[in-house]
C-alpha cells in the first residue's frame, strides 16, 4: 500500500456515524514510528535500485549541499558573542543544507547509513545485492561534491576575510582531538556515533512529517543539537574541511581525512545503522507491514 493510500484509509477511519450523520474527525498529521521505519526501507530500496549514474549525481548534489550548509552556518554566527545564540544560529545555518538533502532526495552517506540498513533488515537475502559499491559511491560523491562547491565559492570571491577568520575557529574546534593522539581518534569515533544518531533522528522526524514546514522543523532540531555539541559528522565536516583546505594551511588533507573523517565515518555507520535503523526495526518488527522482502508485484527486488 502506498503512503497516499495509507493516508486516505486513515482519514476514512476517522469518520464516525452519529444520529444518522457522518462526522469527520481530523486524522494524524504525521506517520507513526512503524510507518517511518517502513518508509526508510522503501527509500533505501529506491536508492539502491537507481542506475549508478543517478546514485553518483545525487551523491555529488548532497555533498554540495553540505558545503552550502557549512558556509551558511559560519555566516550566520559571525560576530555573535553569546554562546547559546552562536550555537543556535550556526545550527540553523547547517539545517538549511540538510533540509535540501532530505527534501530533494539527494544521496548523503550518513542518511544512507539509516535508510539502507532499514531495507536490509527487513528483506530476504541480506547480502543478495552488491551494496558496497553504492555505499562507497555515496561517500566519494559527497566528498567530491563538497569540494567542487568549495572551489566555486572560493573562485567567486564572495566571502570576506571575516569569514576566513571564523572558519579557522571552526576548524580548530573540529580538529582539537589531534592533541589527544590515539585517544582523540577514538573520541572522534564515539562523537561520530552520537552525531549520526542525531542525524538519523532528523531523518526520522523529517519522514514523520507530511508537510514541508514539518519536514524543515523536524530537520532543524537534531541538527542544531549536533552542531552545538561539536559532534563529529563526516558529511558536515566534508563541507567545513573543503573550505578549510582552500583558504587555510592550518591542517593537511592527511589530517582531515585519516585523523577525522575516517573515525567519524565509522562512528556514523554505527550511530545510524545500529542506534536508529536496527533499534527501531527490531522494536517495531511486529508492526512493520513492509513488502520489501517480497519478489512479486511492484515491490520486486
Amino acid at each position: 500500500m502506498s503512503r497516499e493510500e495509507d493516508y486516505v484509509e486513515e482519514q476514512e477511519e476517522h469518520e464516525e456515524i452519529k444520529n444518522g450523520k457522518k462526522i469527520d474527525r481530523p486524522g494524524r498529521q504525521f506517520y507513526i514510528p512503524s510507518q517511518i521505519v517502513d518508509e526508510f526501507g522503501e527509500k533505501g530500496r529506491d536508492h539502491l535500485n537507481k542506475p549508478f549514474r543517478a546514485q553518483f549525481l545525487l551523491a555529488l548534489t548532497a555533498g554540495s549541499f553540505m558545503t552550502f550548509g557549512a558556509v551558511f552556518s559560519i555566516l550566520l554566527a559571525v560576530g555573535v558573542e553569546t554562546k547559546g545564540l552562536y550555537h543556535l544560529l550556526s545550527g540553523l545555518g547547517f539545517a538549511a543544507g540538510y533540509s535540501m538533502v532530505f527534501i530533494s532526495g539527494a544521496v548523503l552517506f550518513t542518511e544512507v547509513n539509516v535508510l539502507l540498513p532499514s531495507y536490509l533488515f527487513n528483506k530476504q537475502g541480506l547480502m543478495s545485492r552488491n551494496i558496497y559499491k553504492f555505499w562507497l559511491s555515496s561517500y566519494v560523491g559527497n566528498i567530491l561534491g563538497a569540494f567542487m562547491v568549495a572551489v566555486l565559492i572560493y573562485m567567486s570571491g564572495s566571502l570576506s576575510s571575516t569569514f576566513n577568520t571564523e572558519l579557522s575557529m571552526y576548524l580548530d574546534h573540529k580538529m582539537k582531538f589531534l592533541d589527544h593522539g590515539w585517544k582523540g581518534w577514538f573520541q572522534i569515533l564515539i562523537s561520530g556515533v552520537l552525531a549520526n544518531w542525531l542525524i538519523g533522528m532528523a531523518a526520522f522526524l523529517t519522514t514523520a512529517a507530511r508537510d514541508i514546514t514539518g519536514k524543515i522543523l523536524g530537520t532543524m532540531l537534531p541538527v542544531i543539537l549536533f552542531v552545538a555539541g561539536n559532534f563529529q559528522h563526516s558529511a558536515a565536516n566534508m563541507g567545513y574541511f573543503s573550505m578549510g583546505f582552500l583558504v587555510s594551511d592550518q591542517y593537511t588533507w592527511y589530517e582531515y581525512i585519516l585523523l577525522n573523517l575516517l573515525p567519524a565515518s565509522i562512528g556514523n555507520l554505527i550511530g545510524g545503522g545500529i542506534l536508529v535503523s536496527l533499534l527501531f526495526s527490531y522494536a517495531y518488527k511486529e508492526d512493520i507491514q513492509t513488502t520489501l522482502g517480497r519478489t512479486n508485484g511492484s515491490k520486486k527486488k
